[in-house]
C-alpha cells in the first residue's frame, strides 16, 4: 500500500503539498509514480483537508477518511497517522504486508524509482524497512555545538591529528542524509514496534533529483527551473489539470 501524506498545514509553504508545478499540484506527482509503478495494491492519501481529498481523488489516489485534525498538527509524528491509517484500514477489512510512504514535496520520484526501491526491499533478509538516503553535503565532521560560547566539535572519537574538522570533505567517511523521496517498511514495524522504521534499516540510494524534497519557496522556484531547464523530470501525469472549484480550495 502506498500512503501519501498531504496535511493542510504548512508554515514555510502554505498548503506545499498542493502548490502548483508544472501545471499540476505537487500531490498529482506522488500519486502519478506510485500509480505507474504498479508496486501497490492501494494508492492511499492521508489528509484532514477535505479540498485536499478532492484534488487526490481528482488524480486517482484513494482518500478513505479524513485524517483526525490531532493527527495533523506540525509536530505530530508519523507513527500516529500511519498507525490510525492501517487500524482504521484493518477495521474496515482492509490490510496489507507492507507499506511505502510517498511525500507530495519530492516531485522527482519516478515510477522507476518506486520499483528499485521496491526490488531492493523484497531481496533484503530479516530488515524492518528501507528508507532513502543521499550523501550528505553538509559533513558533521565539520560541525559543531555551543557550549558556555566555547564551541565543541558535534562528533567526537575521530582521529587528534587532524581531527575531522580541518580536514578535506573528500578525506572524511561517508554520512548519508535521509531524504523525503520514501520509505517502505513491514506493516508488522508498526503494531509490534510502534515505529515506521523498526530497528533494521536498508538504505536505498537515491539518483540525480530522486530526493530533491520542497521545503521552501526556493526549493519551489527551483524545481520549476529544473524542470523548464530539462534538468530534471517529473512523472507522466494523465489527468488533466485540476482546477479549484470553490472559494476554499487550497490553491486559491
Amino acid at each position: 500500500m502506498a500512503l501519501i501524506p498531504a496535511r493542510s498545514g504548512s508554515k514555510r509553504i502554505t498548503s506545499k503539498n498542493v502548490r502548483p508545478l508544472a501545471g499540476h499540484p505537487l500531490l498529482a506527482y506522488a500519486i502519478a509514480s506510485a500509480l505507474e509503478s504498479r508496486v501497490f495494491g492501494a494508492v492511499i492519501v492521508s489528509t484532514d483537508s477535505p479540498a485536499i481529498a478532492e484534488i487526490a481523488r481528482h488524480y486517482g489516489a484513494e482518500v478513505p477518511f479524513l485524517r483526525p485534525e490531532a493527527l495533523a498538527a506540525d509536530l505530530s509524528p508519523d507513527i500516529d497517522w500511519v498507525r490510525f491509517t492501517l487500524d482504521t484500514l484493518e477495521a474496515g477489512g482492509r490490510s496489507w504486508d507492507a507499506f511505502s510512504i510517498l511525500r507530495p514535496t519530492s516531485p522527482f520520484r519516478r515510477a522507476e524509482t518506486v520499483r528499485r526501491a521496491w526490488d531492493e526491499f523484497v531481496r533484503s533478509d530479516g530488515i524492518d524497512s528501507i528508507r532513502a538516503v543521499e550523501l550528505c553535503r553538509q559533513h558533521p565532521g565539520k560541525m559543531w555545538r555551543l557550549e558556555n560560547g566555547r564551541l565543541t566539535p558535534l562528533l567526537e572519537g575521530g582521529p587528534v591529528s587532524p581531527p575531522w574538522h580541518s580536514m578535506a570533505y573528500q578525506s572524511l567517511p561517508p554520512v548519508y542524509i535521509q531524504n523525503a523521496s520514501l520509505e517502505i517498511a513491514w506493516t508488522r514495524v508498526v503494531r509490534d514496534l510502534g515505529t515506521i522504521a523498526g530497528h533494521v534499516v536498508v538504505p536505498f540510494l537515491t539518483q540525480g533529483h530522486e530526493g530533491f524534497d520542497v521545503n521552501d519557496p526556493n526549493d519551489l522556484w527551483y524545481a520549476g527551473h529544473l524542470v523548464r531547464e530539462g534538468e530534471a523530470a517529473l512523472p507522466a501525469v494523465t489527468a488533466v489539470p485540476w482546477h479549484p472549484s470553490g472559494a476554499a480550495s487550497p490553491l486559491r
